[in-house]
């Protein structure tokens, strides 16, 4: 069974439509790659996985559970859609770490939000975060505060955090368009890691290598659709589809 199961996602902002029949599913342990232009509809439909957004048709299935389902007219409770949530983690373009905080309270910080429902100890959860850090090469930054981090540690710690909650599914939005180039590196290496330990993971990227010498699978969205999808070396390498053709022909002129 798969891991995730996404049925026929559409998605409007008033009169555009963002994505429109979205379907695809992703089995335990695999990568996949969202790959697009800019405006394609690659990070709303993040945003609907994580239920920052509603999808206005379509049915998201975790494990064969259904999460969401645009037919279910009853309307979910805050504390209902933080429970969906929790099947995915999220890593942002930006970081979007609190800049209050040191590295290690931003990893540890929900897990503590939830300790007494969750029954688990600080220590418990503090040294868990110790271990993400130096997981992430950061054991020795634990007690830096962000702005005392560079761009590609802070992605680090971001993701860390993301790992922290434990998710079916960890999810990328472009996690290198921040980065100077020399930075893009570090955090690539971190999720090709990832990639080895066969952590389940989807990643709108435009490191189109990356992307082919990492994915298991690769989608090619264009104008809120799936253009193509298959195996990520065939899709990058032998694309079959014009508008495929023609997106990645301009990044094998770079």
């Amino acid at each position: 069974m798969a891991i995730l199961d996404v049925q026929h996602i559409e998605k409007h902002f008033g009169g555009t439509q963002v994505l429109r029949d979205i379907s695809f599913s992703l089995e335990e342990g695999q990568a996949l790659s969202i790959i697009g232009s800019s405006g394609s509809g690659k990070t709303t439909l993040l945003r609907c996985l994580n239920f920052l957004e509603t999808p206005d048709k379509g049915v998201i299935s975790v494990r064969g559970e259904t999460l969401f389902d645009a037919e279910d007219t009853r309307r979910p409770s805050e504390a209902e859609i933080r429970q969906r949530r929790l099947h995915f983690g999220l890593v942002f373009q930006s970081f979007n770490l609190f800049p209050q905080y040191t590295a290690l309270q931003n990893v540890t910080l929900a897990r503590e939000l939830m300790a007494k429902e969750n029954r688990e100890s600080r220590d418990a959860i503090l040294q868990e975060g110790r271990e993400l850090l130096g997981r992430m090469g950061l054991a020795d930054r634990a007690e830096h505060y962000p702005h005392q981090l560079s761009g590609g540690q802070q992605q680090r710690v971001a993701i860390a955090r993301a790992l922290a909650l434990k998710p079916d599914i960890l999810c990328f939005d472009e996690p290198t368009s921040a980065l100077d180039p020399e930075l893009t590196g570090e955090v690539l290496k971190v999720i090709r890691s990832l990639a080895e330990q066969k952590t389940t993971m989807i990643i709108v990227t435009h490191e189109m290598a990356f992307a082919r010498d990492v994915a298991d699978q690769v989608i090619f969205m264009d104008g809120g659709v799936i253009v193509e999808q298959g195996p990520a070396r065939e899709v990058i390498d032998h694309p079959k589809e014009e508008r495929t053709q023609h997106f990645l022909s301009r990044f094998a002129q770079q």
